[in-house]
């Protein structure tokens, strides 16, 4: 007898994650591809989903696989049906039969953090959103509006702001910032003596790469501010009281009870530095709890489609397997 499978995807804007599993939780195959993130990362995101998905289907049966999640940033209400699209058109690609189901990126992320039902998500990667969960579905969410009109605290919010504080230097609105080497050298601009080219320079280097690309930016934040810059340090320092202010405002408008899990999700929070140190310790502060990670995104998706399968929650051993390599 065929052994059932499930598949979960964690579609984000840098990269996109694939994981092949059981229904008790045992992993067989993974994929990694580009970002597929209709808003922000440039190319068509069925190519990524499905790059993702031929890659960790390739030591499996894909005729063995009965249901997908698909979880995708930008894949809210406004931009839900694109999203969907392309999840069916990259998992026809894939050879897969049926249809995926489709979520945000803010579902798979809290799946992956915890097996409880409800409690708060903070997200910090390429895009930024705090969102409340009841019933294991997003109840309330603050932010999470995309590159242009919000993420704030994000790595490509910090990415800009780091771009922005080095054109100020450039110009003399700001002071000077130990920002300005290594982010001319990640764009790969060339420096000038001339303030003026300089500045120029990045601006072309800059709007010519997708705006998830200034995510990249992002850690030389941390590594300036830990060198001792005060400009740095003030766009780590604004960056975390921007995040646990969204936190705080979902908590306030119809949070979970006392005593639910917090999840901490994306690289800013999960990496070493300032933003993520900061972080942490508000939400103990705030919630008396320590944060739970949440480190692969694809895991949560696939605890999703376990439960979808199954009619009940991934119990706690099977979700502990399924995130045990994230």
């Amino acid at each position: 007898m065929r052994v059932p499978l499930v598949v979960g995807v964690d579609a984000g804007a840098t990269s996109t994650r694939c994981l092949v599993s059981t229904v008790d939780g045992a992993v067989l195959g993974r994929g990694l591809a580009a970002g597929a993130n209709q808003n922000s990362s440039g190319g068509r995101p069925a190519q990524a989903l499905a790059a993702a998905l031929g890659a960790a289907l390739r030591e499996v049966d894909p005729a063995a696989v009965v249901l997908g999640v698909i979880g995708a940033a930008g894949a809210a209400s406004a931009g839900r049906e694109e999203a969907r699209q392309a999840a069916r058109e990259a998992w026809h690609a894939a050879g897969l039969s049926g249809e995926p189901r489709s979520v945000t990126d803010l579902e798979v992320a809290f799946a992956a953090g915890t097996g409880r039902p409800d409690g708060l998500l903070l997200l910090s990667g390429t895009g930024a959103a705090a969102v409340a969960f009841r019933g294991g579905v997003p109840h309330r969410r603050c932010d999470g509006f995309g590159w242009l009109l919000g993420d704030e605290g994000s790595a490509v919010w910090l990415g800009r702001e780091a771009l922005r504080a080095v054109l100020c230097a450039l110009d003399g609105r700001g002071p000077g910032t130990l920002l300005t080497g290594p982010v001319t050298a990640a764009l790969e601009a060339s420096g000038h003596e001339d303030p003026d080219e300089h500045a120029q320079t990045l601006i072309r280097v800059a709007y010519r790469r997708p705006p998830a690309a200034l995510g990249l930016l992002a850690p030389l934040v941390g590594e300036a501010a830990a060198a001792g810059d005060e400009v740095a340090a003030g766009i780590a320092a604004t960056a975390a009281g921007r995040l646990l202010h969204a936190l705080d405002t979902v908590a306030r408008r119809g949070g979970p009870p006392d005593g639910s899990p917090v999840v901490l999700a994306g690289s800013v929070l999960l990496s070493p530095g300032p933003v993520g140190t900061a972080v942490r310790a508000g939400v103990v502060d705030r919630f008396g709890v320590p944060p739970a990670e949440a480190r692969d995104g694809a895991a949560g998706a696939a605890a999703l489609a376990v439960a979808a399968l199954t009619g009940a929650p991934a119990g706690d051993a099977v979700h502990a397997r399924l995130t045990a390599a994230g």
